[in-house]
């Protein structure tokens, strides 16, 4: 579903940030996207998303050419994409369920539909039982947990979080990756950009490993860090 061949993005202050990526990713995988900071993980995300374009290479998402996609079709293929962001994004003036409901809002969509689907992904995200909250009357593990709904709303093939746990505590975060990963499990295909070690290697999924801006490891069933043996290897 995702293709990238020899994608290298340098921005206009001449930072290279990747390099000769190769990478595919298949309907229904679950990726951990790992590195240090500048590694090229959200370059990545930002790519997929087409808020970035490849300087070389192409990058191809369900056969579509990022880099030659029209702008007036980028809103219909952002609104089959799912984003989640790390400080949750949230509208401050808004309920859960006008918060969930508004992302359908602006895509036109009826009454009807809003009314089938919120309580459908608030249910899904274990939040229906608080519809009528706002976001400040929300622990942070709620509030992600509604950002996630509001990203599943309009049914997205594609899921990208970016550094979804990051300001969670151990437990929480643990938390929203098993909801993350039952989403997957649903069908859903995830990728995820993060820094934590103990939920990456608790889950034990595909792992991704950028090194400035190269792809430098890629492992079926991996670890946040590479094995001695890799190492060695490397």
């Amino acid at each position: 579903m995702i293709d990238l061949k020899g994608v290298g993005v340098t921005y206009s202050n001449g930072w290279r940030a990747l390099s000769n990526v190769q990478l595919k990713i298949d309907k229904g995988e679950f990726v951990f996207v790992v590195g240090t900071t500048g590694a090229g993980k959200s370059t990545l995300l930002k790519l997929l998303s087409r808020e970035e374009t490849a300087t070389e290479g192409t990058v191809k998402v369900s056969g579509q050419d990022l880099s030659s996609l029209p702008l007036h079709d980028l809103p219909a293929y952002r609104r089959k994409i799912g984003i989640v962001f790390q400080d949750f994004g949230l509208l401050p003036n808004k309920t859960v369920y006008e918060n969930v409901a508004f992302a359908l809002q602006v895509t036109g969509a009826s009454r009807q539909t809003i009314r089938r689907q919120v309580p459908y992904v608030l249910d899904l995200v274990a939040m229906s039982h608080r519809p009528d909250a706002f976001p400040n009357q929300l622990s942070g593990g709620e509030q992600q947990r509604v950002a996630i709904a509001r990203a599943l709303v309009n049914e997205p093939f594609l899921l990208l979080a970016d550094e979804p746990t990051g300001n969670l505590d151990p437990e929480t975060s643990l938390g929203i990756m098993q909801l993350l990963n039952h989403i997957n499990l649903r069908g859903t295909t995830v990728i995820i950009a993060t820094h934590d070690q103990a939920v990456v290697d608790f889950l034990q999924r595909r792992v991704i490993a950028f090194d400035q801006g190269g792809l430098v490891r890629d492992e079926v069933v991996g670890n946040y860090r590479a094995t001695e043996a890799q190492e060695e290897t490397a």
